[in-house]
């Protein structure tokens, strides 16, 4: 049981660098369309 968490969190933190890295990669107009603003990207990412 202990190891499946550890297992979770890690794949919780790769789905976390993942969010970030693709909404990193779109330009401010892409943001903007989404209605998202680059100092929001670490908060919608840490929120999925």
């Amino acid at each position: 049981m202990f190891m499946s968490q550890i297992l979770a969190q890690i794949r919780a933190y790769f789905r976390y660098r993942a969010a970030v890295t693709e909404l990193s990669r779109l330009s401010d107009r892409e943001l903007d369309d989404l209605g998202i603003r680059r100092f929001q990207i670490d908060r919608i990412a840490r929120r999925r």
